[in-house]
Protein backbone atom coordinates (compact mmCIF):
# COMPACT_ATOMS: atom_id res chain seq x y z
CA UNK A 1 0.00 0.00 0.00
CA UNK A 2 2.66 2.51 0.87
CA UNK A 3 4.13 2.00 -2.72
CA UNK A 4 0.85 2.13 -4.44
CA UNK A 5 0.73 5.59 -2.39
CA UNK A 6 4.02 6.87 -3.05
CA UNK A 7 3.46 6.81 -7.12
CA UNK A 8 1.41 9.95 -7.39
CA UNK A 9 3.78 11.57 -5.35
CA UNK A 10 6.56 10.40 -8.01
CA UNK A 11 4.49 11.35 -10.95
CA UNK A 12 3.50 15.13 -9.11
CA UNK A 13 4.16 18.18 -11.23
CA UNK A 14 7.41 19.56 -11.11
CA UNK A 15 8.88 21.62 -8.07
CA UNK A 16 8.08 25.45 -8.61
CA UNK A 17 11.15 26.35 -8.72
CA UNK A 18 12.14 24.34 -11.48
CA UNK A 19 9.35 25.25 -13.76
CA UNK A 20 9.40 28.87 -12.69
CA UNK A 21 13.54 28.30 -14.00
CA UNK A 22 11.61 26.40 -17.27
CA UNK A 23 9.67 29.77 -17.57
CA UNK A 24 12.39 31.97 -17.73
CA UNK A 25 14.27 29.87 -20.19
CA UNK A 26 10.73 29.86 -22.55
CA UNK A 27 10.57 33.61 -22.13
CA UNK A 28 14.13 33.88 -23.47
CA UNK A 29 13.25 31.31 -26.43
CA UNK A 30 10.57 33.71 -27.10
CA UNK A 31 12.51 36.70 -27.37
CA UNK A 32 14.73 34.31 -29.63
CA UNK A 33 11.68 33.82 -32.09
CA UNK A 34 11.00 37.28 -32.27
CA UNK A 35 14.26 38.35 -33.11
CA UNK A 36 14.30 35.64 -35.55
CA UNK A 37 11.33 36.71 -36.94
CA UNK A 38 12.52 40.28 -37.49
CA UNK A 39 15.99 39.08 -39.03
CA UNK A 40 14.36 36.76 -41.38
CA UNK A 41 12.24 39.73 -42.91
CA UNK A 42 15.08 41.75 -43.11
CA UNK A 43 17.05 39.17 -45.14
CA UNK A 44 13.87 38.89 -47.47
CA UNK A 45 14.04 42.52 -48.79
CA UNK A 46 11.76 45.19 -49.31
CA UNK A 47 10.18 44.17 -52.24
CA UNK A 48 9.26 40.34 -50.81
CA UNK A 49 7.83 42.52 -47.56
CA UNK A 50 5.83 44.92 -50.06
CA UNK A 51 4.47 41.73 -51.75
CA UNK A 52 3.72 40.29 -48.26
CA UNK A 53 1.73 42.92 -47.32
CA UNK A 54 0.57 44.79 -49.68
CA UNK A 55 -3.50 45.63 -48.69
CA UNK A 56 -3.11 45.85 -45.18
CA UNK A 57 -2.73 49.68 -45.95
CA UNK A 58 -6.61 49.73 -45.89
CA UNK A 59 -7.42 49.75 -42.40
CA UNK A 60 -10.55 47.98 -42.16
CA UNK A 61 -8.50 45.19 -43.92
CA UNK A 62 -6.28 45.37 -41.00
CA UNK A 63 -8.51 44.48 -38.55
CA UNK A 64 -9.57 41.62 -40.12
CA UNK A 65 -6.10 40.18 -40.76
CA UNK A 66 -5.94 40.95 -36.85
CA UNK A 67 -8.88 39.11 -35.87
CA UNK A 68 -8.20 35.99 -38.48
CA UNK A 69 -4.57 35.61 -37.21
CA UNK A 70 -5.57 35.87 -33.89
CA UNK A 71 -8.62 33.13 -34.41
CA UNK A 72 -6.33 30.89 -35.93
CA UNK A 73 -3.53 31.19 -33.32
CA UNK A 74 -5.86 31.23 -30.42
CA UNK A 75 -3.83 33.97 -28.76
CA UNK A 76 -3.48 37.61 -28.84
CA UNK A 77 0.10 37.44 -27.18
CA UNK A 78 1.50 35.64 -30.10
CA UNK A 79 -0.22 37.32 -32.76
CA UNK A 80 0.44 40.60 -31.44
CA UNK A 81 4.38 40.08 -30.48
CA UNK A 82 4.61 38.69 -34.39
CA UNK A 83 2.88 42.13 -35.70
CA UNK A 84 5.28 44.04 -33.11
CA UNK A 85 8.09 41.58 -34.96
CA UNK A 86 6.78 43.16 -38.21
CA UNK A 87 6.92 46.34 -37.26
CA UNK A 88 10.20 45.81 -36.01
CA UNK A 89 11.86 44.60 -39.43
CA UNK A 90 9.86 47.50 -41.66
CA UNK A 91 7.53 45.35 -42.70
CA UNK A 92 4.68 47.24 -41.57
CA UNK A 93 4.32 50.69 -40.82
CA UNK A 94 2.37 51.66 -37.39
CA UNK A 95 -0.31 53.22 -38.79
CA UNK A 96 -1.18 49.96 -40.53
CA UNK A 97 -0.31 48.09 -37.65
CA UNK A 98 -2.98 49.63 -35.41
CA UNK A 99 -5.91 48.47 -36.45
CA UNK A 100 -4.54 44.60 -36.43
CA UNK A 101 -3.55 44.83 -32.61
CA UNK A 102 -7.05 46.08 -32.29
CA UNK A 103 -8.30 42.83 -34.59
CA UNK A 104 -6.31 40.93 -32.38
CA UNK A 105 -8.37 42.17 -29.21
CA UNK A 106 -11.48 40.85 -30.89
CA UNK A 107 -9.99 37.82 -32.05
CA UNK A 108 -8.91 36.28 -28.37
CA UNK A 109 -12.41 36.39 -27.51
CA UNK A 110 -13.04 33.36 -29.43
CA UNK A 111 -11.84 31.11 -27.08
CA UNK A 112 -13.71 31.56 -24.07
CA UNK A 113 -16.77 31.74 -26.55
CA UNK A 114 -16.09 28.76 -27.31
CA UNK A 115 -16.02 26.89 -24.13
CA UNK A 116 -19.38 28.85 -23.09
CA UNK A 117 -20.52 26.18 -25.93
CA UNK A 118 -20.03 23.33 -23.88
CA UNK A 119 -22.87 24.16 -21.65
CA UNK A 120 -25.19 24.18 -24.32
CA UNK A 121 -27.26 21.17 -22.89
CA UNK A 122 -28.00 22.96 -19.85
CA UNK A 123 -30.25 26.16 -20.33
CA UNK A 124 -29.98 28.13 -17.22
CA UNK A 125 -25.93 27.06 -17.14
CA UNK A 126 -25.82 27.94 -20.60
CA UNK A 127 -27.60 31.18 -20.43
CA UNK A 128 -25.39 32.01 -17.68
CA UNK A 129 -22.02 30.98 -19.71
CA UNK A 130 -22.52 32.47 -22.81
CA UNK A 131 -23.35 35.96 -21.25
CA UNK A 132 -20.50 35.34 -19.94
CA UNK A 133 -18.27 34.80 -22.55
CA UNK A 134 -20.06 37.27 -25.41
CA UNK A 135 -19.67 40.19 -22.94
CA UNK A 136 -16.08 40.19 -24.04
CA UNK A 137 -16.88 40.12 -27.08
CA UNK A 138 -19.04 43.15 -27.08
CA UNK A 139 -17.21 45.54 -24.99
CA UNK A 140 -14.09 45.29 -27.86
CA UNK A 141 -15.88 45.57 -30.50
CA UNK A 142 -17.40 48.77 -29.30
CA UNK A 143 -14.26 49.90 -28.28
CA UNK A 144 -13.15 49.16 -31.90
CA UNK A 145 -16.19 50.88 -32.76
CA UNK A 146 -15.34 54.19 -31.35
CA UNK A 147 -11.58 54.02 -31.05
CA UNK A 148 -10.73 53.11 -34.45
CA UNK A 149 -12.24 55.88 -36.19
CA UNK A 150 -11.20 58.15 -33.54
CA UNK A 151 -7.80 56.94 -34.30
CA UNK A 152 -7.67 57.28 -38.19
CA UNK A 153 -9.24 60.88 -38.06
CA UNK A 154 -6.64 62.36 -35.10
CA UNK A 155 -3.54 59.47 -34.97
CA UNK A 156 -4.26 60.45 -30.92
CA UNK A 157 -3.25 56.80 -29.46
CA UNK A 158 -0.37 56.64 -31.57
CA UNK A 159 0.80 59.89 -30.80
CA UNK A 160 0.28 58.88 -26.58
CA UNK A 161 2.08 55.94 -27.51
CA UNK A 162 5.17 57.37 -29.66
CA UNK A 163 5.59 60.01 -26.73
CA UNK A 164 6.21 57.61 -24.23
CA UNK A 165 7.65 55.44 -26.55
CA UNK A 166 10.37 58.57 -26.96
CA UNK A 167 10.61 59.56 -23.75
CA UNK A 168 12.02 55.39 -23.10
CA UNK A 169 13.99 54.97 -26.11
CA UNK A 170 14.22 58.34 -28.25
CA UNK A 171 12.93 59.22 -31.17
CA UNK A 172 11.64 56.80 -34.22
CA UNK A 173 14.05 57.92 -36.81
CA UNK A 174 17.01 55.51 -35.54
CA UNK A 175 17.63 52.07 -34.04
CA UNK A 176 17.78 51.76 -30.45
CA UNK A 177 20.60 49.06 -28.73
CA UNK A 178 18.14 47.04 -26.81
CA UNK A 179 19.98 45.40 -24.10
CA UNK A 180 17.58 42.06 -24.76
CA UNK A 181 18.16 42.22 -28.71
CA UNK A 182 22.34 41.66 -27.71
CA UNK A 183 21.05 38.89 -25.33
CA UNK A 184 19.68 37.16 -28.16
CA UNK A 185 22.11 37.98 -31.00
CA UNK A 186 23.88 34.91 -31.01
CA UNK A 187 21.02 32.49 -31.13
CA UNK A 188 19.39 34.07 -34.34
CA UNK A 189 22.97 33.59 -35.55
CA UNK A 190 22.71 30.03 -34.92
CA UNK A 191 19.40 29.63 -36.78
CA UNK A 192 20.98 31.91 -39.90
CA UNK A 193 24.21 29.53 -39.68
CA UNK A 194 21.87 26.59 -39.64
CA UNK A 195 19.68 27.12 -42.62
CA UNK A 196 22.26 28.52 -44.62
CA UNK A 197 24.68 25.52 -43.94
CA UNK A 198 21.84 23.20 -45.91
CA UNK A 199 22.23 25.75 -48.75
CA UNK A 200 19.33 28.68 -48.08
CA UNK A 201 20.12 31.92 -49.31
CA UNK A 202 18.39 35.37 -50.45
CA UNK A 203 14.19 35.02 -49.63
CA UNK A 204 14.94 31.49 -49.37
CA UNK A 205 17.16 32.02 -46.39
CA UNK A 206 14.86 35.02 -44.87
CA UNK A 207 11.57 32.39 -45.37
CA UNK A 208 13.01 30.07 -43.09
CA UNK A 209 14.37 32.46 -40.61
CA UNK A 210 10.82 33.73 -40.34
CA UNK A 211 9.01 30.46 -40.56
CA UNK A 212 11.85 29.39 -37.22
CA UNK A 213 11.02 32.71 -35.56
CA UNK A 214 7.09 31.48 -35.80
CA UNK A 215 7.99 28.20 -34.85
CA UNK A 216 9.54 29.43 -31.45
CA UNK A 217 7.02 31.89 -30.91
CA UNK A 218 4.20 29.78 -30.51
CA UNK A 219 5.44 27.09 -29.15
CA UNK A 220 6.95 28.86 -26.05
CA UNK A 221 3.81 31.31 -25.71
CA UNK A 222 2.46 27.87 -25.38
CA UNK A 223 4.36 26.53 -22.72
CA UNK A 224 5.04 29.37 -20.91
CA UNK A 225 0.85 29.68 -21.02
CA UNK A 226 0.44 25.82 -19.64
CA UNK A 227 3.35 26.36 -16.92
CA UNK A 228 2.25 29.67 -15.37
CA UNK A 229 -1.07 27.74 -15.79
CA UNK A 230 -0.06 25.26 -13.49
CA UNK A 231 1.79 27.10 -11.18
CA UNK A 232 -0.73 30.08 -9.97
CA UNK A 233 -4.02 28.09 -10.71
CA UNK A 234 -5.00 27.28 -7.51
CA UNK A 235 -4.32 30.50 -6.66
CA UNK A 236 -6.09 32.20 -9.69
CA UNK A 237 -9.56 30.48 -8.50
CA UNK A 238 -9.29 31.09 -4.90
CA UNK A 239 -8.23 34.62 -5.70
CA UNK A 240 -11.16 35.20 -8.05
CA UNK A 241 -13.78 33.45 -5.55
CA UNK A 242 -13.07 35.81 -3.29
CA UNK A 243 -12.74 39.23 -4.94
CA UNK A 244 -15.69 38.71 -7.38
CA UNK A 245 -18.10 37.81 -4.44
CA UNK A 246 -17.62 40.96 -3.02
CA UNK A 247 -17.77 42.91 -6.19
CA UNK A 248 -15.70 46.00 -6.87
CA UNK A 249 -15.08 47.02 -10.16
CA UNK A 250 -11.87 48.58 -10.22
CA UNK A 251 -10.20 45.61 -8.01
CA UNK A 252 -12.04 43.05 -10.27
CA UNK A 253 -9.88 44.76 -13.41
CA UNK A 254 -6.74 44.37 -11.44
CA UNK A 255 -7.24 41.07 -10.46
CA UNK A 256 -7.50 40.57 -14.10
CA UNK A 257 -4.85 42.36 -14.86
CA UNK A 258 -2.26 40.80 -12.65
CA UNK A 259 -3.73 37.03 -13.61
CA UNK A 260 -3.24 37.54 -17.03
CA UNK A 261 0.14 38.78 -16.60
CA UNK A 262 1.04 35.85 -14.66
CA UNK A 263 -0.63 33.18 -16.99
CA UNK A 264 0.59 35.18 -20.21
CA UNK A 265 -3.09 34.77 -21.52
CA UNK A 266 -6.21 36.84 -21.20
CA UNK A 267 -7.85 33.55 -23.00
CA UNK A 268 -7.24 31.24 -19.96
CA UNK A 269 -8.10 34.08 -17.30
CA UNK A 270 -11.36 34.74 -19.15
CA UNK A 271 -11.67 31.24 -19.88
CA UNK A 272 -11.57 30.67 -15.96
CA UNK A 273 -14.76 32.61 -15.65
CA UNK A 274 -17.01 31.04 -18.16
CA UNK A 275 -17.84 27.58 -15.99
CA UNK A 276 -17.66 29.96 -12.56
CA UNK A 277 -20.15 31.91 -14.43
CA UNK A 278 -22.47 29.22 -15.64
CA UNK A 279 -22.39 27.20 -12.39
CA UNK A 280 -23.81 30.69 -10.70
CA UNK A 281 -20.77 30.73 -8.43
CA UNK A 282 -20.41 34.46 -10.07
CA UNK A 283 -22.80 36.52 -12.12
CA UNK A 284 -22.17 38.51 -15.64
CA UNK A 285 -21.60 41.94 -14.09
CA UNK A 286 -18.67 40.79 -12.07
CA UNK A 287 -17.11 38.54 -14.84
CA UNK A 288 -17.33 41.65 -16.86
CA UNK A 289 -14.42 44.19 -14.90
CA UNK A 290 -12.26 40.93 -15.07
CA UNK A 291 -12.65 40.95 -18.66
CA UNK A 292 -11.18 44.52 -18.88
CA UNK A 293 -8.22 43.32 -16.73
CA UNK A 294 -7.24 40.98 -18.80
CA UNK A 295 -7.10 42.95 -21.96
CA UNK A 296 -4.93 45.19 -20.28
CA UNK A 297 -2.74 42.18 -18.98
CA UNK A 298 -2.21 40.51 -22.29
CA UNK A 299 -0.62 43.85 -23.48
CA UNK A 300 2.65 42.90 -21.61
CA UNK A 301 3.67 39.80 -24.00
CA UNK A 302 3.82 43.02 -27.13
CA UNK A 303 5.90 44.89 -24.73
CA UNK A 304 8.46 42.34 -24.05
CA UNK A 305 8.47 41.48 -27.46
CA UNK A 306 9.79 44.81 -28.45
CA UNK A 307 12.47 44.66 -26.35
CA UNK A 308 14.00 41.91 -28.76
CA UNK A 309 13.37 44.40 -31.83
CA UNK A 310 15.63 47.02 -32.60
CA UNK A 311 12.87 49.49 -33.72
CA UNK A 312 11.52 52.41 -31.57
CA UNK A 313 8.53 51.54 -33.64
CA UNK A 314 8.17 48.39 -32.41
CA UNK A 315 7.72 49.65 -29.21
CA UNK A 316 5.21 51.89 -30.07
CA UNK A 317 3.09 49.48 -32.14
CA UNK A 318 3.13 47.63 -28.73
CA UNK A 319 2.45 50.53 -26.52
CA UNK A 320 -0.76 51.50 -28.98
CA UNK A 321 -2.19 47.96 -27.69
CA UNK A 322 -2.02 48.96 -24.07
CA UNK A 323 -2.95 52.69 -24.75
CA UNK A 324 -6.30 51.13 -26.92
CA UNK A 325 -7.19 48.95 -23.98
CA UNK A 326 -6.58 51.83 -20.82
CA UNK A 327 -8.68 53.97 -23.67
CA UNK A 328 -11.42 51.25 -23.83
CA UNK A 329 -12.19 51.60 -20.23
CA UNK A 330 -11.94 55.18 -19.42
CA UNK A 331 -14.43 55.33 -22.66
CA UNK A 332 -16.88 53.00 -21.98
CA UNK A 333 -16.68 51.37 -18.10
CA UNK A 334 -16.60 55.12 -16.52
CA UNK A 335 -19.57 56.38 -18.42
CA UNK A 336 -22.52 54.54 -16.69
CA UNK A 337 -25.01 54.46 -19.49
CA UNK A 338 -22.39 53.10 -21.75
CA UNK A 339 -20.99 50.31 -19.45
CA UNK A 340 -24.00 48.56 -19.34
CA UNK A 341 -24.34 48.25 -23.61
CA UNK A 342 -21.76 45.42 -23.28
CA UNK A 343 -23.55 43.54 -20.67
CA UNK A 344 -27.26 44.14 -22.37
CA UNK A 345 -25.72 43.19 -25.43
CA UNK A 346 -24.41 39.81 -24.10
CA UNK A 347 -27.31 39.37 -22.21
CA UNK A 348 -29.65 39.41 -25.04
CA UNK A 349 -27.62 37.28 -27.62
CA UNK A 350 -27.60 34.43 -24.55
CA UNK A 351 -31.26 34.54 -24.29
CA UNK A 352 -31.38 34.00 -28.02
CA UNK A 353 -28.93 31.14 -28.54
CA UNK A 354 -30.71 29.64 -25.69
CA UNK A 355 -34.01 29.68 -27.27
CA UNK A 356 -31.98 28.54 -30.90
CA UNK A 357 -28.95 26.67 -29.74
CA UNK A 358 -27.63 26.39 -33.64
CA UNK A 359 -27.83 30.54 -33.62
CA UNK A 360 -24.79 30.36 -31.07
CA UNK A 361 -23.09 28.27 -33.19
CA UNK A 362 -23.55 30.62 -36.33
CA UNK A 363 -22.62 33.60 -33.98
CA UNK A 364 -19.34 32.08 -33.75
CA UNK A 365 -18.61 31.36 -37.33
CA UNK A 366 -20.14 34.38 -38.55
CA UNK A 367 -18.18 36.62 -35.82
CA UNK A 368 -14.58 35.08 -35.77
CA UNK A 369 -14.82 33.19 -39.18
CA UNK A 370 -16.66 34.18 -42.57
CA UNK A 371 -17.23 38.37 -41.24
CA UNK A 372 -13.26 38.84 -41.27
CA UNK A 373 -12.38 36.18 -44.09
CA UNK A 374 -15.24 38.07 -45.94
CA UNK A 375 -13.90 41.05 -44.95
CA UNK A 376 -10.09 40.69 -46.33
CA UNK A 377 -11.18 38.92 -49.53
CA UNK A 378 -13.40 42.07 -50.15
CA UNK A 379 -11.04 45.33 -48.53
CA UNK A 380 -7.52 43.60 -49.65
Amino acid sequence: MAVVSSAPTTKSTLPWPVRAAFVILLIYLFLVGVSSLEAGIRVMGADTQERLFSGVDNPLAGLFVGVLGTVLVQSSSASTSVIVGLVGSGALSVSDAVPMVMGANIGTTVTNTLVALAHVRQSAEFRRAFGAATVHDFFNVLAVAILLPLELFTGVLTDIAQWISELLVGSSGSDWKSPVKEWVKEPVSWIRDFWEALGASGNTLGTLMVVSGLGIVLLSLTFITTNMRRLVADRVERSMNAVLGKGGGLVAMSLGLVITVAVQSSSITTSILVPLAGAGVITLRNVYPVTLGANVGTTITALLAALAASSPDALTVALVHTTFNIAGILVIYTIPFMRDLPVRGAETLAEIAVKRRLWALAYVLGMFVVMPLVGVAILR
